[in-house]
């Protein structure tokens, strides 16, 4: 009996899917793997399966006590690790192959427009549409992984409507270009705690509790009152996957925190 085994393309589109579903979707009703999986061709049943192996090699997943399927082969212990030794270059490549494969099966190209917010970004300014592509698709990729795994609340109000959040990133874009698309650069912020954060005027301490500037702390308004004091020194709400890397909250405290600039 002849084996189907997993070429690397696919197991590279099915991880680059696997960290923009929260671990609760990972079945083959969903949508996006029916889609996918026939794409790729295979069924939806065995894409489901291929992800759920993949949570078994996810730190975040077994070390809550979940374990997926346990299967995961050496080939998808391998894609695990490019991904996370390069996030940006692996979506770029997932959306070749993406388009790729679309292409051969006669299917209209994609626009890879992103579901939410798009950086101005200074260094793709005046490029080609493609350039444009793969910006949208880098932000698409980096809001879906944060947001999902968050599960679409912001981690310091609790604020669930999908067009008030923000993929915010720890360590600004242009700051750290290898670390752009990393999740655990990202928190899953409402619009308003997203300005505070990049602004300076709060940020987080080792133990993930929300710090607020001086400068903040001395308003007497209102909004600030209600809004911003109640947040002093309590934890944020944690993600199930991609916890936030300390090391950029360390660098956001030290670079961005207002009271250290």
């Amino acid at each position: 009996m002849t084996i189907d085994l997993w070429t690397k393309e696919q197991l590279k589109l099915a991880f680059n899917l696997y960290c923009q579903l929260p671990f609760g979707k990972l079945h083959s009703r969903n949508k996006e793997i029916i889609e996918l999986a026939g794409l790729i061709g295979r069924t939806p049943s065995a894409l489901a399966m291929k992800l759920c192996n993949i949570a078994s090699i996810d730190p975040a997943i077994t070390g809550s006590g979940r374990k997926g399927l346990g299967n995961a082969s050496a080939l998808d212990r391998e894609i695990w690790d490019e991904f996370h030794a390069d996030w940006d270059r692996l979506a770029i490549e997932c959306l070749h192959i993406h388009e790729q494969l679309r292409a051969d099966k006669g299917l209209v190209a994609e626009t890879g427009q992103a579901d939410g917010e798009l950086e101005n970004i200074e260094d793709f300014t005046g490029e080609t549409r493609s350039v444009l592509t793969e910006q949208r698709i880098r932000q698409n990729f980096f809001r879906r992984a944060v947001l999902s795994s968050y599960h679409g609340c912001c981690c310091m109000s609790g604020l669930s409507e999908p067009r008030l959040l923000i993929a915010s990133h720890i360590v600004p874009w242009s700051k750290d270009r290898n670390n752009r698309l990393n999740p655990r650069n990202g928190l899953c912020l409402s619009a308003l705690h997203d300005k505070a954060f990049d602004r300076g005027l709060i940020s987080l301490d080792d133990d993930f509790r929300v710090i607020l500037s001086k400068e903040l702390e001395q308003r007497d308004e209102p909004f600030v009152h209600q809004f911003f004091l109640p947040l002093a020194g309590k934890p944020i709400t944690l993600p199930e996957r991609f916890t936030p890397d300390i090391g950029f909250l360390k660098q956001h405290r030290e670079v961005v925190f207002v009271d250290n600039v």
